[in-house]
C-alpha cells in the first residue's frame, strides 16, 4: 500500500512539473507577442526564460528518476519471483534426507513394521511442513458434496435417503492453500 502511495505522489509531482512547464511556455509565448521596447520587458523575458529552463530541467530530472524507479522495481519483482520458491524448497530438504535414509534402510531391513513406522514418521513430518506453510487437506469423506471443494468422479446409487448427496469415498485428497483450493478432492458421491 505504501509503494502505491509513493507512486501516486511521484506521479502527482510529475503532473505538477508538466503544469509548470506548460504555464511557463504560455507565459513566454504571450510575452513574445507583446511588443516591448523597454529594458524592463527584456529583463522579464529573460526571467521567464530562466524559469522555464529551470522547470524544464526539473521535469527532465524527475522523468529520469521515475524511469530509474520503474526499472528498479521491475528488477526487484523479477528477483522475488525467481527466488520466491527458495524458502519452500529449503524446507523440503530435511524430508528428502529422511526419504534417502529410508531407501537405504529398505535395502537391509528385515522388519516390515519398523520400515512402515519410519515411512509414517516421514509422512507426518511432510504433512506438518505443509500445514506450517498454509497447505491443508480437504476433509471430504462423509460430508455433503460441495463443488467448491470437491470434484465428483462417480455417483453410486444408494437406498438410504440420508446418504444421498454425501461423499462416500475419497479417491484423491484435495488441498487448500490459505483457504484457496489448489486441488479439488476427487470423490464418489452417493446418489
Amino acid at each position: 500500500m505504501d509503494k502505491r502511495k509513493k507512486e501516486k505522489d511521484f506521479e502527482d509531482e510529475m503532473q505538477s512539473a508538466d503544469n509548470f512547464a506548460d504555464a511557463a511556455t504560455k507565459e513566454q509565448n504571450f510575452e513574445q507577442t507583446e511588443s516591448c521596447d523597454s529594458d524592463e520587458c527584456l529583463e522579464d523575458a529573460d526571467n521567464v526564460s530562466d524559469k522555464f529552463a529551470k522547470l524544464n530541467d526539473s521535469y527532465l530530472r524527475l522523468m529520469a528518476e521515475y524511469d530509474n524507479y520503474r526499472k528498479r522495481t521491475i528488477k526487484e519483482k523479477a528477483e522475488l519471483i525467481k527466488s520466491g520458491g527458495e524458502k519452500a524448497f529449503v524446507g523440503l530438504l530435511p524430508v528428502i534426507d529422511d526419504f534417502e535414509r529410508a531407501v537405504k534402510t529398505l535395502e537391509t531391513a528385515t522388519d516390515a513394521s519398523a520400515v512402515k513406522e519410519g515411512v509414517l514418521l516421514i509422512y507426518n513430518k511432510f504433512m506438518n511442513y505443509l500445514k506450517q506453510n498454509g497447505v491443508n487437506p480437504i476433509d471430504s469423506l462423509g460430508q455433503v458434496f460441495d463443488p467448491e471443494f470437491d470434484e465428483a468422479v462417480a455417483m453410486i446409487p444408494v437406498t438410504d435417503e440420508e446418504k444421498k448427496g454425501t461423499i462416500i469415498e475419497n479417491i484423491q485428497t484435495g488441498y487448500t492453500l490459505y483457504d484457496k483450493v489448489i486441488r479439488h478432492a476427487k470423490v464418489v458421491v452417493a446418489n
